[in-house]
């Protein structure tokens, strides 16, 4: 994303913030964030909501310090006014709604680290935002691998066979350098998974030769693991080709910090983003 929409989105969600007066918590309005956040309709952003009121019930903390359901009146055309529907959210329930999101439209993938990070330094969110990209694509290649395991294991081929498969499709992305070797040389254990030491490109090169797979495996309706070996040799080889035509050689990039460390302090950081985000006032506070 270009720092110059990174500063647009970021203007946006600034302006719409608010202040309860007397106290030092920051809130923003359900209504006043939907359209930053790329919804259109009330109804579709209600359903997102409820979805982040479940995730912070999920994790052990009561929603009522962070979504305050709230009725506004609005002005009509007329001049006359109509009551609507609203909520109150602290910026926990606002990372919350965002972290419900797709990760692919700009404004959520700006969103989810805007609401993380408490300050409003943008280099420390562009900062943020690259670890979630990061994040994101590894959950993607976990879930295309995992459809990819259950769609050869249709087709005649065990865990054993889907790990040479997936070998193989390493070699071929890193130019011969088998999986063994790519460890040894960013320094892996045994035991830990190769794409948890990648760069969110090469993750993202390993999924889109994966999703390739997939959807031929399905398509043509290959079966056995010879000819499914050869289609994901091939979708690597191709992959890699494209990335060598921007001058990029996947061996050649250097590892990057522990997925699982990363995930970790992720979850310590929602804990203190909660704890710092403040509780909104219920009715009897007003």
């Amino acid at each position: 994303m270009k720092t110059e929409t990174i500063q647009i989105l970021q203007n946006q969600f600034d302006v719409i913030s608010q202040r309860i007066p007397g106290e030092d918590v920051e809130f923003w309005f359900a209504r006043d964030l939907m359209e930053p956040l790329g919804y259109a309709r009330w109804e579709n952003f209600q359903t997102a909501i409820k979805r982040a009121i479940e995730s912070c019930e999920t994790t052990g903390y009561d929603p009522s310090n962070h979504f305050r359901g709230v009725t506004k009146m609005v002005k009509l055309g007329s001049g006359a006014e109509r009551p609507i529907d609203d909520f109150m959210l602290t910026r926990y329930a606002c990372y919350l709604i965002a972290q419900n999101g797709d990760p692919r439209k700009e404004p959520i993938a700006f969103a989810q680290s805007y609401f993380a990070v408490q300050t409003r330094k943008q280099e420390l969110i562009e900062d943020r935002m690259r670890l979630q990209a990061r994040l994101d694509a590894r959950k993607r290649l976990r879930e295309s691998e995992k459809t990819l395991s259950h769609n050869i294991y249709e087709r005649g081929v065990d865990d054993a066979g889907f790990g040479r498969i997936r070998s193989k499709g390493n070699a071929a992305l890193f130019g011969g350098h088998t999986t063994q070797v790519m460890k040894d040389k960013y320094g892996i254990t045994k035991t830990r998974p190769l794409a948890d030491f990648l760069p969110t490109l090469t993750i993202a090169a390993k999924n889109l030769a994966t999703e390739m797979t997939n959807h031929n495996v399905q398509q043509e309706d290959l079966q056995g693991e010879h000819a499914i070996t050869r289609e994901h040799v091939q979708n690597n080889v191709s992959v890699r080709d494209m990335l060598g035509q921007r001058g990029i050689k996947p061996e050649k990039l250097p590892p990057e910090e522990d997925i699982k460390k990363l995930e970790r302090r992720v979850k310590t950081e929602e804990k203190k983003l909660e704890k710092h985000s403040g509780r909104l006032p219920g009715p009897k506070d007003e």
